[in-house]
């Protein structure tokens, strides 16, 4: 996606999905992060940032801006696990990631999905666009290939699937969007986020899905 970018800035043209299910929350996205919509700069980019250790983000817009944006919130929550003795709820992260995109709207580019598990309201998914709105969501999707695939998300959606049937719902609408995206591409990255921690899967390029594609 590019938004008001400079020349020779760097932009995550992706596409982003964090679905939660009963017991804990699967994120995924692509791996290509393209600068001014053509040139891919890399091919292999994880895109599923650590910013806790049940709690992770997936970032849109410019890749300096959700670094940035992403580093700090990390920092807070590392405050608020010691200062209270337990780990962040995933609320608290959302906050503070819509706090600071609020806050600095007109000088960042940055749309984020904050997903993750905590004791008080199991796995949970946020959705913080640009502009700063904060809104909790069954499921999220976000960048460049989000636009292709938002009949695929709302046919295919189910309340209460299984951990398995929501990794095959992520996958194939990341696979779908590779199909379609051209500044998404590369491999698959999927977390599983539960309160037993993370388990990260990878699907290599050539492994990919090509559906529905001629």
């Amino acid at each position: 996606m590019e938004v008001g970018l400079k020349p020779g800035e760097i932009s995550l043209g992706t596409t982003l999905i964090a679905v939660a299910f009963d017991g804990g929350v699967v994120v995924g996205a692509d791996s290509r992060t393209s600068m001014g919509g053509s040139y891919t700069v890399n091919r292999v980019t994880d895109k599923l940032t650590y910013v806790s250790d049940r709690i992770y983000c997936c970032r849109s817009g410019s890749a300096a801006d959700t670094q940035a944006v992403a580093s700090i919130v990390t920092y807070y929550l590392q405050l608020y696990a010691i200062q209270h003795e337990e780990e962040p709820p995933v609320r608290v992260a959302a906050s503070l990631f819509q706090e600071l995109c609020y806050k600095n709207k007109d000088a960042l580019s940055a749309g984020i999905i904050c997903a993750g598990w905590d004791k008080h309201d199991g796995g949970s998914v946020f959705g913080i666009p640009m502009g700063g709105s904060m809104h909790k969501l069954p499921y999220a999707t976000a960048g460049s290939g989000s636009t292709y695939i938002y009949g695929y998300c709302d046919t295919s959606f189910r309340q209460n699937m299984t951990k398995e049937e929501t990794i095959e719902f992520v996958k194939t609408g990341v696979a779908l969007a590779i199909g379609r995206d051209g500044s998404s591409g590369g491999c698959i990255r999927l977390a599983v986020i539960t309160k037993d921690g993370v388990q990260r899967h990878f699907i290599p390029g050539d492994q990919v899905p090509a559906l529905g594609v001629i």
